[in-house]
């Protein structure tokens, strides 16, 4: 395993780790009567989650809450570490609704239930102070490490990537990675002499003196 899916491989078992804490937290202030502290610049993607319908049908613990990018926001604040390959495979955006599941034997199971309406731009591909970016639009857009692995695209590739229609946001989702095409290897397809078989014709017409 290469060192880059190591990192990957870990920050999904922190992410897990988190998840279950944040969970167990919620149940135990909710239990106590408790609210729940706010996180640190999620207030824009809290107050949309706070126009989302939070039903629990069985003994699973259901919340619903909008992806920032990394993580999902409840309506209360609350941030939940979304594995980083599902967010990756399932090209979600900032402003996309999603709705976590936790089993009765605690595995947490995330669905997409409300993408945000979306729009496609491109540009390359670069890595500045220790995170991968886009840059387009005159911005420099993040992406998921997970995402360039995923789609094994390198610094300096032109990507296409998802960001929301309307609404600002610093993160998108990569689409696909643009073919590369070999311009001055082009070029010397074009300047290649002419193959063996036509210049022996053109000698025997010589010859005959056609």
């Amino acid at each position: 395993m290469s060192d880059i899916k190591k990192l990957v491989r870990i920050k999904e078992l922190v992410d897990n780790a988190e998840s279950a804490l944040r969970v167990a937290q919620q149940l135990l202030s909710e239990s106590m009567g408790l609210n729940e502290e706010e996180a640190v610049g999620a207030g824009v993607y809290k107050e949309k989650a706070a126009t989302v319908t939070k039903e629990s049908t069985s003994a699973s613990k259901i919340i619903e809450g909008v992806f920032d990018g990394q993580n999902m926001v409840d309506k209360k604040g609350t941030v939940f570490p979304v594995p980083a390959n599902y967010a990756s495979k399932s090209k979600l955006i900032p402003g996309d609704v999603l709705k976590l599941t936790v089993t009765e034997e605690g595995k947490f199971l995330y669905k997409q239930i409300g993408p945000v309406e979306r729009k496609t731009i491109i540009g390359p591909l670069v890595y500045d102070d220790g995170r991968y970016q886009v840059l387009a639009n005159d911005k420099a857009y993040s992406v998921l490490l997970a995402s360039v692995t995923y789609f094994r695209a390198e610094v300096g590739d032109e990507v296409t990537l998802i960001i929301p229609m309307s609404e600002e946001s610093d993160w998108g989702a990569i689409e696909a990675v643009l073919p590369k095409f070999d311009e001055e290897k082009e070029e010397a397809e074009e300047k290649k002499p002419t193959s063996k078989k036509k210049k022996k014709e053109v000698d025997l017409e010589e010859e005959l003196d056609i």
